[in-house]
C-alpha cells in the first residue's frame, strides 16, 4: 500500500514543497483520511475515473470551482492523447494526429473533481509558433497543477529545458511526464535518467507513460490527487456514498469476463478462470472498502461459498424447466453468480457480516432467472465472447442495482446473516 513518503518520493522538489505546506495545514483527522483513501485508491484509471466522477459535485460544494490542470509541453509529444484520457465525455476529446500544430489553442473539460486544459506546443519558432507559446504558457499560467509532457524518443534538448525552466518560474505544483514509452519499453528507464539528469531532476520524479495505450495513467492520477490533499481528504469523507457503485464497476467488470467464460455450457463455468475472475473482483472490491486482504486469501473467500457446485446444481434445475439453450443458460449462471460474489464481498468488507450459503444460493437462482429473461429478449443467436461481453456490460451498467444497493439489500435481508468468523459446509 502506497504511503505518504511513497507518493512523496515520486513529486519533483517544488511540488514536494507545496505539497508539505498544505499538509501541515490539514487537521489529524483529516489526515487520517487522506492516507485512508489514498490506501483505498482502486488500482484502475476507469475506476479513478468513476471515483473523480462521482466526487465532482460534492468537490464543487466543499470547494467551489474545480481545480484546473493543464497539460503543457512541446509540439507532438501526446499532450492532446493524454487530455483524452482523462476526460470524461466522448464529444470533449481533442483532434490528434501525427503532424506537429494539430493543436492550435486551448481547450477545457471535465475531469471529475479536476478540469484539465489542452494546450498547443509551447516550443515551435515563427510567428504562429510565439503565439501558440504564448497561448500554453498563459494556461499554465492561470492553472492549479502541470502536467509537463516530454518525448521519450526525441529526450530533452534545449528548447524542452528551455521551456521546462520557464514553466517552474511560474511557481505550480507539477509532474513530468515522459510519454511514448510503449515505443522503447527496453530503454526507457536508460531515457527517464538521461531525461532527469538534464532537468536536474531524481530519476524518481518523472513518470514514464504511454498516452496511447494508458499504461501508467492511474500512477499520474493519484499523483495528480495526491497534491492536492484538501481535496482529497474532503473527497475520503464522502467515499462512504460511492463505494457501492465503485464495487459495482468491478462487479460489471467481473461478470461480462464470467459470460463470456460460460459461452461453453456447464461444467465449464466452474473452471479455473472463473474462480480467477471472482477472485480478482473480490480483491478490487477490498481495496474500495480499504480492507486488506490477499489474492489467495480472496480467492478462498470465493471457494467457500461453493461457487462451482452452486453453478452445476443450478444449471441442471433450471434446465428443466426454462427450456432455455444451454450456453444462455450458463452465461446467465455465471453472470449471477459473480454478481451475488461481489454483492458477499461487499457485505463481507462493509458490515463484517457473512451471507449464509442459503442467501447465495437463493440471490443467485433469483437473478438467474432475472438475467436469462433479459439476455432471452437481447440475444437471438449464440454471440461471441467478445459480443457476448459486451452485451452484459451494458446490461448491467445500466441496471438499477448498481445505482443503490438498497435493490438487493431488500431481496436478502430476510435471511440470516451469519458472523464471519462463522464457517459453513459448502452446499
Amino acid at each position: 500500500m502506497p504511503t505518504i513518503d511513497d507518493i512523496k518520493k515520486q513529486l519533483p522538489p517544488e511540488t514536494r514543497i507545496i505539497f508539505d505546506s498544505l499538509w501541515e495545514k490539514l487537521p489529524g483527522a483529516e489526515k487520517k483520511t487522506f492516507i485512508d483513501l489514498l490506501q483505498a485508491f482502486p488500482s484502475k484509471a476507469n475506476m479513478l475515473h468513476l471515483l473523480f466522477k462521482l466526487g465532482s459535485d460534492h468537490m464543487k460544494m466543499a470547494f467551489g470551482n474545480k481545480h484546473r490542470i493543464a497539460i503543457v509541453g512541446p509540439a507532438n509529444v501526446g499532450k492532446s492523447t493524454l487530455y483524452n484520457h482523462l476526460i470524461h465525455h466522448k464529444e470533449d476529446k481533442a483532434i490528434v494526429g501525427p503532424l506537429p500544430g494539430t493543436t492550435r489553442a486551448t481547450q477545457v473539460a471535465d475531469a471529475g473533481i479536476f478540469a484539465v486544459v489542452d494546450t498547443p506546443g509551447a516550443d515551435a519558432i515563427g510567428e504562429v509558433g510565439d503565439r501558440e507559446r504564448q497561448i500554453a504558457l498563459d494556461a499554465a499560467a492561470q492553472a492549479d497543477f502541470l502536467i509537463i509532457v516530454f518525448d521519450a524518443i526525441q529526450g530533452i534538448k534545449q528548447t524542452e529545458l528551455d521551456l521546462y525552466l520557464r514553466l517552474m518560474n511560474l511557481g505550480k505544483p507539477y509532474v513530468v511526464v515522459l510519454n511514448k514509452q510503449d515505443l522503447v519499453k527496453r530503454e526507457i528507464k536508460v531515457l527517464v535518467d538521461h531525461s532527469a539528469k538534464a532537468l536536474n531532476l531524481a530519476p524518481d520524479h518523472i513518470l514514464p507513460v504511454s498516452a496511447r495505450n494508458g499504461e501508467n495513467i492511474p500512477n499520474l492520477m493519484k499523483m495528480i490527487a495526491a497534491t492536492e490533499p484538501e481535496i482529497i481528504a474532503a473527497l475520503g469523507q464522502a467515499l462512504p456514498e460511492y463505494r457501492w457503485q465503485l464495487a459495482w464497476r468491478s462487479i460489471v467488470s467481473a461478470a461480462s469476463v464470467s459470460a463470456a467464460i460460460a459461452l461453453t455450457p456447464l461444467p465449464i463455468i466452474d473452471f479455473l478462470p472463473l474462480v480467477v475472475t471472482q477472485s480478482v473482483m473480490v480483491l478490487g472490491i477490498a481495496r474500495i472498502y480499504n480492507y486488506k486482504i490477499t489474492l489467495k486469501r480472496a480467492r478462498e473467500l470465493v471457494v467457500s461459498f461453493g461457487i462451482g457446485f452452486l453453478g452445476r446444481s443450478l444449471f441442471y434445475e433450471l434446465s428443466k424447466f426454462t427450456g432455455l439453450p444451454g450456453w444462455l443458460l450458463s452465461a446467465s449462471i455465471a453472470v449471477s453468480m459473480t454478481v451475488v460474489m461481489g454483492y458477499a464481498a461487499v457485505i463481507w468488507f462493509d458490515r463484517g457480516e457473512r451471507l449464509s450459503n442459503e442467501n447465495v444460493k437463493q440471490l443467485t437462482r433469483e437473478f438467474t432467472k432475472v438475467f436469462a429473461d433479459n439476455l432471452k429478449g437481447i440475444l437471438k443467436r449464440k454471440p461471441g465472447k467478445k459480443g457476448m461481453k459486451e452485451v452484459i456490460e451494458k446490461m448491467l451498467a445500466n441496471s438499477k442495482f448498481g445505482q443503490d444497493r438498497s435493490v438487493i439489500d431488500q431481496q436478502s435481508e430476510e435471511i440470516l446473516l451469519l458472523p464471519p468468523d462463522v464457517e459453513e459446509t459448502n452446499t
